[in-house]
């Protein structure tokens, strides 16, 4: 077992300007399918969600086949390895590690053998008590493979359905031994799980594939968002709901609420920038939502300009928004290299001196001359904005504005986002006016977190926005908050 402090510390090294997601999960029970193909595809989708790590796990029978490796999707699977992976149900995975190192034993689906078979676990989200299901699970002699909470989860799993319970009752179970956010999809050799914790803090979706014959048994999809039943055809069901779980077998699905209390808290940022906008939230697709905060936003703080531009791409239905709202033209100033993802080879020192731009370049005569309101989903450490609006000066831009699709991030999220400590927030511990000389605006203004809250259309309680206001919904132990928190800040 790893020293205590591991689970606090053990690390993401790389640590962004932007939030980042924790993960994609996907299931398909389709017999008569080739349910690895339909999982590669759905990854394909979700690979936004994790770039760190894919892998497929398949159930033919009692016998498990698993492909997992470092990097994106198309990297760790061809048809070759595809072929290599028969049977009726599958599960997949994206990773971008918040729990356990980035290393190619954490990537996921995580395994644990039990005396009805082995499991195969898919996790969106972060455990806020690992140490503690840990070490319960270190006293009955587990053996531990990997750093994550995932892991530990299929463990507890494993144990429960040892002690004598079915499927269904061990998961149960294990599912009430977890504190913190989880959306899981599980395959078993006789059937597959999804649920979500009960506050639903990451999403999961469930769809249906279309049947063969009238008589044929439904095959069902579970996904972290809509998109990844789109891609193969897939009509979207419903959301499973937070503390519920659904078990899909041949003989089709059943529905259990093992939580007493579910309280609905999903995180506001799958609203804002996570999920992507063509999937569905509340009936509508995400564009939507952020066309409309994007017009909330020019409501709260307009200033003149001559256009408006977007950071790309995850400010593009912001910034369309404001302009809808402002009257000021919409215009692309920046382009984006969209086969850029996470970089292993980093540029040298005098490449970075010479300008170098991987992700983004601006266009010149676009700018030149202008007073440019730029939109942003967001602001964390503040150093990728200054570079941006620095582009923008180089560029021509005689004034730059910057606008903010959501309200400061002033809290790190134990949850299963890597949003760095709350030292390293910019928001944290600098005034909007200190920030803006920081990243050398003209203007700042950020979208009001009442304005964020209201554009939803649903009820602003049901929504975790932890990260902007230091409200947590689920417990934090005080040893993981002294991890992230500034001491003052966490009442010490």
């Amino acid at each position: 077992m790893l020293p205590d402090d591991q689970f606090l510390s053990d690390p993401v090294e790389h640590h962004p300007d932007k939030p980042e997601e924790a993960c994609g999960v996907f299931g398909v029970y389709a017999p008569g399918e080739a349910v690895a193909s339909l999982t590669y595809f759905g990854l394909f989708a979700l690979q936004h969600r994790g770039q760190e790590s894919a892998g497929i796990a398949t159930f033919d029978g009692d016998q498990v086949h698993l492909h997992k490796d470092m990097g994106l999707v198309s990297q760790v699977f061809n048809e070759t390895k595809l072929k290599e992976l028969p049977g009726d149900l599958a599960i997949g995975h994206t990773r971008y590690s918040t729990t356990g190192s980035s290393r190619v034993v954490n990537a996921q689906p995580a395994l644990a053998k039990s005396r009805l078979g082995t499991l195969a676990l898919a996790h969106n989200g972060n455990l806020v008590n690992t140490r503690e299901l840990r070490a319960a699970l270190a006293e009955t002699n587990h053996d531990f493979a990997t750093t994550t909470d995932s892991e530990a989860i299929a463990l507890a799993i494993a144990e429960e359905v040892n002690h004598g319970n079915d499927w269904i009752n061990g998961a149960i179970n294990a599912f009430k031994r977890c504190r913190g956010a989880f959306s899981l999809a599980i395959g078993t050799p006789d059937g597959m799980i999804g649920t979500r914790d009960p506050n639903g803090v990451r999403p999961l979706v469930l769809g249906t594939l279309a049947q063969e014959t009238h008589d044929a048994p439904l095959r069902y999809v579970l996904a972290s968002e809509t998109c990844g039943l789109d891609i193969i055809g897939a009509d979207y069901v419903r959301d499973i709901q937070p503390g519920e779980m659904v078990w899909i077998t041949k003989d089709g699905i059943q529905s259990i609420f093992w939580s007493d209390q579910p309280a609905r808290k999903l995180c506001i940022f799958e609203m804002i920038y996570f999920a992507r906008p063509d999937s569905l939230m509340h009936d509508e697709t995400l564009y939507s939502y952020r066309l409309r905060i994007g017009r909330q936003l020019a409501k709260e703080s307009s200033v003149d300009a001559d256009i408006v531009i977007a950071v790309p791409d995850s400010g593009v239905p912001a910034a369309i928004g404001f302009s809808q709202a402002s009257g000021i033209p919409y215009a692309e100033g920046l382009i984006k290299n969209r086969y850029v993802g996470r970089t292993f080879i980093q540029p040298t020192q005098g490449m970075r001196e010479a300008g170098i731009r991987m992700k983004l370049n601006p266009l010149k005569d676009v700018l030149a001359g202008k007073r440019v309101i730029i939109v942003d989903d967001s602001i964390v450490r503040g150093t990728t904005s200054r570079k941006i609006v620095r582009t923008l000066r180089d560029a021509g831009a005689i004034e730059v504005h910057m606008r903010i699709s959501s309200p400061p991030v002033t809290h790190p999220c134990f949850y299963g986002i890597d949003t760095d400590s709350q030292d390293h927030l910019i928001a944290a511990t600098k005034s909007v006016e200190e920030i803006a000389k920081q990243i050398e605006v003209d203007s700042l203004q950020y979208l009001s977190w009442e304005g964020m809250l209201d554009s939803t259309r649903e009820n602003p309680d049901e929504f975790c926005s932890a990260c902007f206001t230091g409200d947590y919904p689920i417990a934090i132990p005080e040893t993981i908050k002294r991890s992230k928190l500034m001491l003052e800040k966490a009442g010490k």
